[in-house]
């Protein structure tokens, strides 16, 4: 060994420990974006689907991970998410051109609905606001 050089010692025991992980650490979220929410959770059509119109292969698949906790609505998505539209009777709700992805938001998942698949889900919801067309305000 050259002078200069130095040696480390590392000893590892799985019974030391430091502090508990968060197990929010392993959550989600879920974005209005391509085939995550139509044609991915909620897809009314599909044979697993319940009377609401989640699919149920896919809940069961979230459950299977065991995911904690979903940011909803995730993504780039809620930079321009008014949550009064995800409101209310569905048939009621606004469609609206999602600028960010170019596409037609037709809010038939909202708030009520998303909340009621995590549960079933078995997963905790984060909710995300709107800080990039809104504000605090808008958010409370």
């Amino acid at each position: 060994m050259s002078s200069g050089t130095l040696r480390a010692t590392l000893i590892a025991d799985k019974s030391f420990v430091i502090a508990e992980v968060d197990k929010r650490i392993y959550g989600s979220f879920i974005e209005h974006l391509g085939r995550a929410v139509y044609g991915g959770i909620y897809e009314p059509g599909h044979p697993t689907a319940g009377t609401l119109g989640f699919r149920g292969d896919v809940k069961s698949l979230v459950k299977e991970l065991n995911v904690p906790i979903i940011r909803y609505p995730g993504g780039n998505f809620v930079s321009g998410y008014n949550w009064e539209d995800g409101v209310g009777p569905v048939e009621q709700r606004p469609r609206r051109l999602e600028l960010a992805w170019r596409t037609v938001e037709p809010n038939e998942v909202g708030t009520n609905e998303f909340m009621n698949w995590a549960r079933e889900a078995g997963s905790e919801v984060m909710m995300a606001v709107n800080l990039g067309t809104r504000g605090v305000d808008a958010a409370r």
